[in-house]
């Protein structure tokens, strides 16, 4: 199955891209820059779905939905917020077609011109808070803590399956508070869940911080992040959360009754992650030999796979695989038994180890006969022979995928360790970037034109302001102005 994948020391790009398609997570689709994800690709979602959307309502947040189509005119209303989107925007203009002349095709019809061109979303605050100014009257109906999951357009003319596509799924919630305090501190909280999501179940490490000016939301007064370092020594944005002071409801003229009486506007946040983890997924933990899922986001954690001659062999096979199914079930482990008699096992072991199965047990007559299962672990490409004599499976089970998780999240964390570093001069930045990659901590002044040229001369780009830099002395790296901390540089998706 994984026979001629691409290896990444020779090209990252086209291993990735071959793995996608190749594990069954994605291909392109009929529509140019869009994608079909398929089911073993959405299975993994539905699984990122779920215990964020546990996390979400742990936190307060209740889900609802809100338009696609967006009025042109809403865009307009917040300056900084329709350039940062303007570019991206698909727009319709007309909502009817009809039959060609000559009956042959389709056209649009010209008199079916809509009197306001609606824009497909890119996101959603412009729609939700002209919503909110009709549900909030009073301090008593804040907090408002709302998230929708949705699909979003935003036009892109270079394409990557799950890393940058024209339409792409997420989740993107909106709240709205009566303070400026109680808005940041959403802002925070929502950062730092995305944060343990992605260390607890991606078993990705990840860096929280805040983005420069230049970096930051359109329509945000600050952009905090989670950003994740890739095996390729690029960094990816691996979830933003916006506090948006209160550009939106002035925009929408969102305002309450506060309890002294008064009337003030309401302080909102926005934030969101996407379909583009699984992108991070893969390219953090996958190897040449296909994906490397963490057991918590695995769709099938263990997969069983007879290994007889006969009938007679598969059935006393059968009846011992499904005694060991039963108790792995019964303690939340998802298990699959593939009994295909279309394939040979050893197909079907080069096939889960591409889809990246975190444990493959295989059963023979042999094994039968001595109470013994074949161990085979995917993250560390180990097998070892596992007596059933006086133990319990179901608990020894999931004690090893927790030690899965833990050891893909502990390299992932040791990669990411030695692929920071410090730079502190410009010839040092430059070396680090095209001979090593990776984070680059470093000194900057603090200005847009300084983060502008690093960009323009090298495409890097300032990640974050980590959340937990210490304040030193230094040179900017470039200018040789003072500075008073570093930053996180990176070349990035």
């Amino acid at each position: 199955m994984s026979k001629g994948l691409p290896k990444r020391s020779e090209d990252y790009s086209l291993w990735y891209n071959e793995l996608v398609k190749r594990a069954d997570l994605a291909e392109n689709s009929a529509v140019r820059g869009c994608m079909v994800i398929k089911p073993y690709g959405y299975s993994i979602w539905e699984k990122m779905q779920a215990e964020l959307d546990r996390m979400f309502k742990e936190t307060g947040h209740t889900n609802a939905y809100f338009p696609l189509f967006i009025p042109k005119s809403f865009l307009s209303k917040e300056a900084s917020h329709v350039e940062g989107f303007a570019k991206e925007c698909a727009v319709v203009t007309h909502y009817r077609l009809k039959n060609s002349e000559d009956g042959k095709s389709v056209i649009v019809d010209p008199d079916a011109k809509l009197e306001e061109e609606l824009i497909v979303r890119p996101t959603s605050e412009t729609v939700i808070w002209s919503t909110y100014k009709n549900w909030i009257q009073s301090y008593r109906d804040l907090p408002l803590l709302v998230n929708q999951w949705a699909n979003v357009v935003r036009w892109e003319m270079r394409t990557r399956l799950f890393l940058r596509t024209t339409e792409f799924l997420w989740q993107e919630g909106h709240t709205a508070h009566a303070t400026k305090a109680e808005a940041i501190s959403e802002t925070v909280q929502m950062m730092n869940v995305y944060a343990e999501f992605a260390e607890t179940f991606m078993a990705l490490p990840v860096v929280k911080g805040v983005k420069s000016e230049n970096e930051r939301f359109a329509g945000a007064e600050d952009t905090y992040c989670i950003e994740a370092l890739m095996q390729d020594g690029k960094a990816l944005q691996a979830g933003t959360s916006h506090f948006l002071g209160q550009n939106f409801a002035k925009a929408f003229d969102v305002k309450f009754a506060t309890k002294e009486g008064g009337l003030e506007y309401v302080w909102g946040t926005s934030w969101g992650v996407s379909t583009r983890l699984m992108g991070a997924l893969i390219m953090a933990h996958s190897d040449d030999n296909g994906l490397v899922l963490p057991p918590k986001l695995a769709p099938i954690q263990v997969v069983i796979v007879p290994i007889y001659k006969g009938e007679d062999e598969l059935q006393k096979i059968s009846e011992k695989a499904h005694e060991i199914m039963q108790q792995l079930r019964r303690v939340g482990i998802t298990v699959k038994f593939d009994d295909r008699d279309t394939h040979k096992p050893g197909w079907k072991f080069a096939e889960y180890e591409l889809k990246g199965v975190p444990l493959r047990i295989a059963m023979g007559p042999r094994d039968l006969e001595n109470n013994t299962i074949e161990l085979a672990r995917r993250d560390t490409l180990t097998k070892s022979t596992l007596s059933l004599e006086g133990i319990s499976i179901a608990p020894y089970i999931l004690d090893l995928l927790d030690e899965i998780q833990e050891t893909i999240y502990t390299k992932a964390l040791n990669f990411r360790t030695s692929m920071t570093t410090d730079a502190n001069t410009w010839d040092e930045f430059q070396d680090l970037l095209e001979n090593k990659g990776g984070f680059i901590s470093a000194h900057w002044d603090g200005t847009k034109e300084t983060e502008e040229k690093i960009k323009e001369l090298t495409k890097a780009t300032i990640r974050c302001i980590p959340i937990d830099v210490k304040e030193e002395s230094g040179a900017c790296i470039f200018t040789g102005n003072p500075s008073n901390k570093r930053v996180l540089f990176a070349r990035a998706y």
